[in-house]
């Protein structure tokens, strides 16, 4: 029997890396399957050193199926670490589907030729969009930092604007005792965001030796 395993990705930890889970399971509903575990990670697609995809990886068995929602999800890798990944799901005998990539659907619930006849134009196809996601992340990551130049120069850069939201209820659970551990469930931030908070705001929190997070973790 094959299994289905759901990739979830997001760049950084202020991001849901759980926002397509939902989409995930309606699509392997839709297509008479069910999804046996979620691997879930908050890290960037343009490193190849990623726990929970190496983990899948090592669960998974010839056959299974690595689902994710779209391809740049899995990679933004430069090439030489986009083929190492491949070479690694390839060995493996593991089959891609993307639910942005309708030909992926057909090694679902299909018979063995016409797996092996739509893996071989997966491939082709998946390679490309691997390399468009790619080339989009670096142009970004250009843009970024021309904007930034651009910005000091003028005077107008101020870094990266915090969320407003999220920082002041961190400010307000740690003037409650909240724990770090506590506030990272319940706000879904990490605990350098935490951290952060904490000394940028020392001087609105009342009790600032209840934060020890000696206890606290």
């Amino acid at each position: 029997m094959n299994f289905v395993y759901a990739y979830l990705r997001a760049s950084t930890s202020e991001q849901d890396a759980n926002r397509a889970r939902k989409q995930l399971d309606q699509f392997v509903a839709d297509h008479g399957q069910r999804i046996a575990a979620y691997f879930v990670e908050n890290i960037s697609g343009a490193t190849l050193h990623r726990p929970e995809l190496m983990r899948l990886l090592d669960t998974a068995k010839p056959g299974d199926t690595l689902l994710v929602e779209s391809i740049d999800r899995l990679s933004r890798l430069a090439n030489e670490d986009w083929e190492k990944l491949k070479r690694m799901i390839s060995e493996n005998g593991i089959n891609i589907v993307a639910i942005d990539l309708p030909t992926t659907y057909m090694v679902l619930g299909n018979d063995e030729l016409t797996s092996s006849i739509m893996r071989a134009i997966n491939v082709l196809i998946i390679d490309i969009l691997a390399a468009v996601a790619r080339k989009d992340y670096v142009m970004r990551r250009q843009r970024q930092a021309q904007g930034i130049v651009k910005g000091k120069k003028e005077g107008k850069y101020r870094g990266r604007r915090p969320n407003t939201e999220k920082h002041n209820a961190i400010i307000e659970m740690l003037r409650h005792g909240i724990s770090y551990s506590g506030i990272e469930k319940t706000i879904g931030v990490s605990r350098a965001t935490i951290a952060r908070v904490r000394r940028a705001n020392a001087d609105l929190l009342d009790q600032p030796d209840m934060f020890s997070t000696q206890s606290r973790y």
